[in-house]
């Protein structure tokens, strides 16, 4: 099928590119009052995030309801006050008064006494207190300031000389910030030096990191007006941050680098901003789709939680594509020929000279792409390998430094009551239609749980004081993140309870804070290959309709999954393995957090789009042009292989940054994200890609005839105005 000739008339994209670098200082004006409408809208009407986790349905929720239902003091949210000292009995007068205090503060429903008899919160050396706090509404959502009323209550505590921490759901409230400015300052430093190493100028470099903040700046206070209708996962606007500043500084570096080359050539400013727009601006369009597709996607997994953090994260590309397309035309404009005045060495744009280090590498690969293609084989298997080991899991407070008051608790617990007091089961038993004796019931109940291994305490089921359920709970031997009580975990629910309840008419449910965790991670788990799938699909189709070549979506689909593969093997053996875990500052050994690979997947597979639109948009046009398979991959690889080196460097020292972060999720998010797009850019993009193309020759480019008819026609960039018109080529059969 013959391709279309080039349009005559300016592109639309070229129109808005060209507007805004003849009127830049009004452009950059509207930006600033954009900003700063958004940033007064942040502060007056923004949510709080929290991490609500609703699994309608399932074992655990069932189980939730049904308490809150029939017991209300044993239902609804708690939070955990862990009080230490020598004699906690001697000091009961001031731990009686911090109750009474407790009880008085707002949405507080009870609060349990350790010092009541029978009560199970003391421990046996009298020097651990636990008291519960029962409330109507979700710690989280109460916000930061919800800590001093904590802190007033608990006054006769300390002053009494008692050590008091805070733990379980009170752990949002009175943690420390996670943000870490110092460490995101040097993130920004490396980007500047490595702008300035690769391209050579100082305006150049400054100007993608300038736009980058203004549209971050505008996304994540939009996500937070927005969070207080919708309920955002708290780690949504550091992922906000993250992607946009990473797309961001991208997009902006892509354009720069064309708009520079086309003023070498001799262009001028404003007709350079304008094509630039055109084409350029519209790849990066094109991949900020793909990103945004492959976001939405994560509400393949079903579960709202799981889709939110993706639909946080899209206000990041949204306003990065929108200052790509508008702001960073307007500043090129007001640079002009300006651009490279202030350089360091000679200013370096696309092209080089035909000996430049990157035409030779071009030239070794293509005399060698066997041996190319297997040395990068090698490598993204070697790094593969940990992925296979993977577990899934919770990121808990044993994980955080010993600076946060929930850690302290934790500690604290699992020393005088054990590692699974800080992560108890609750067994629920709906009795409303058994029509025998509840005791009996119950006893056998007992029993039967008591024989379960990796059990330290079991209680008797007792009824609620309607006796509608039996209630029991269970502390396992070892913490909630252990596999060891994931594995109880399973064994309850799918063994022992039905065991007891069948044919009795009553029906039982494992449940509470350490049972909705296990079950979101498991329900994660077999949800992950269906939201992979459908990601893959669509961005199969784009790269397909916009190259116009079955074998190069295939190969594109295959590359990211073993990138992607990669950086799962990565995060394995940093985490769970605790390889180099030391230098990120996390304390032991954990689990991966079980939305953050499918979060890693999604984002990283459409920021690769990124690379992959630049690269292949560059041999197409060669191949369209010249109609030589090798010419295209050679010129496509020398002209990109700078740019994209530079962009996905500057974007993993940018994701790296967040390593400083205490929140052992976000390190585990900049450590995927930082080496997912450090191997896409390199091992993949420079080594992969350009050696199956090469081997494969003009076989690239093959597409059956009638899939080719009724693709929809998807322009990688628009078309250059003076571009020559190209050769026209029939689909390879």
């Amino acid at each position: 099928m013959a391709e279309e000739g080039m349009p005559k008339q300016p592109h639309r994209l070229d129109s808005i590119g060209r507007a805004c670098a003849r009127h830049p200082l009004i452009t950059i004006a509207i930006w600033v009052v954009v900003l700063a409408t958004a940033l007064v809208g942040h502060h007056e009407i923004s949510g709080i995030y929290q991490n609500n986790v609703n699994l309608p349905g399932t074992q655990s929720s069932v189980g939730l309801s049904l308490l809150a239902k029939n017991d209300q003091k044993a239902s609804g949210y708690t939070g955990l006050i862990v009080v230490t000292g020598k004699d906690l009995v001697s000091q009961g007068n001031a731990l009686t008064q911090a109750e009474q205090n407790l009880s008085g503060l707002k949405d507080v429903i009870s609060v349990s006494n350790p010092l009541a008899p029978n009560s199970t919160g003391l421990s046996k050396s009298k020097t651990t207190a636990l008291i519960t706090v029962h409330l109507s509404a979700l710690p989280a959502s109460l916000g930061t300031s919800y800590a001093n009323s904590l802190y007033g209550a608990m006054k006769p505590a300390t002053h009494a000389g008692l050590t008091v921490n805070y733990g379980g759901g009170f752990d949002a409230n009175v943690n420390p910030p996670t943000r870490d400015a110092t460490s995101e300052a040097i993130g920004f430093g490396v980007a500047i030096v490595v702008l300035l190493v690769s391209f050579g100028s100082l305006i150049a470099a400054g100007l993608p990191l300038l736009t980058a903040v203004f549209s971050v700046g505008i996304g994540v206070s939009i996500l937070g007006m927005v969070a207080s209708v919708i309920t955002f996962a708290t780690a949504s606007p550091t992922l906000a941050l993250m992607i946009g500043l990473g797309v961001g500084i991208d997009y902006a570096v892509f354009l720069s680098t064309r708009f520079r080359q086309r003023i070498m050539d001799g262009h001028d400013p404003i007709d350079a901003a304008g094509r630039t727009v055109a084409t350029s601006g519209h790849a990066v369009l094109v991949a900020a789709t793909s990103v945004s597709v492959a976001l939405f996607g994560l509400y393949a997994s079903g579960i709202t939680f799981f889709g939110q953090l993706g639909f946080a994260a899209f206000f990041g590309v949204l306003t990065a594509a929108a200052g790509a397309i508008t702001l960073v035309p307007a500043g090129l404009g007001l640079a002009g020929r300006s651009i490279d005045h202030l350089h360091l060495g000679s200013p370096k744009a696309e092209a080089g000279h035909q000996n430049d280090v990157w035409h030779r590498y071009a030239r070794s690969l293509q005399r060698r792409p066997v041996l190319f293609l297997l040395f990068g084989l090698v490598l993204l298997g070697v790094l593969i390998i940990p992925f296979f080991s993977m577990r899934l899991g919770n990121v808990g407070d044993s994980s955080y430094p010993t600076s946060f008051t929930s850690r302290r608790a934790y500690d604290e617990v699992a020393q005088a009551f054990g590692r699974g007091a800080n992560g108890p089961l609750v067994i629920v038993v709906d009795i409303d239609h058994y029509h025998g004796s509840p005791t009996t019931l119950a006893n056998d109940l007992y029993q039967q749980v008591s024989k379960v291994p990796d059990i330290a305490t079991v209680t008797p089921p007792a009824p609620t004081p309607n006796s509608a359920l039996l209630i029991s709970t269970v502390v396992p031997k070892t913490g909630p993140d252990n596999q060891k009580t994931t594995t109880l975990y399973s064994t309850l629910v799918n063994t022992t309870v039905p065991k007891v309840t069948a044919g009795t008419g009553a029906t039982g449910y494992v449940t509470g804070g350490t049972a909705l965790q296990i079950q979101f991670d498991q329900t994660l788990g077999s949800h992950l290959v269906v939201t992979i799938l459908a990601v893959l699909v669509v961005a199969f189709l784009i790269i397909m309709s916009a190259f116009r070549s079955l074998v190069l979506a295939i190969k594109a689909v295959l590359m990211n999954l073993l990138s992607i593969g990669a950086a799962y093997g990565v995060l394995v053996a940093t985490f769970q393995w605790g390889w180099g875990r030391s230098l990120l500052n996390v304390p032991n050994k954990v689990s991966i957090e079980a939305y953050v690979p499918l979060i890693v997947f999604a984002v990283v597979f459409g920021l690769s789009m990124d690379y992959e639109v630049f690269l292949l948009s560059k041999v197409r046009e060669v191949w369209m042009r010249a109609n030589d398979n090798t010419e295209a991959v050679s010129e496509g690889l020398s002209s990109t292989g700078r740019v994209i080196s530079a962009a996905a460097l500057i974007m993993a020292s940018v994701f790296f940054a967040f390593a400083g972060s205490p929140d052992v999720v976000i390190k585990m998010f900049s450590v995927g994200f930082g080496v997912s797009v450090l191997i896409d850019a390199t091992v993949v993009r420079l080594l992969l890609v350009p050696s199956i193309m090469t081997l494969l020759g003009t076989k690239s480019w093959w597409i059956p005839k009638w899939l080719d008819t009724i693709l929809p026609h998807i322009e990688a960039e628009g078309a250059e105005e003076d571009a020559t018109t190209p050769v026209e080529l029939a689909p390879v059969d």
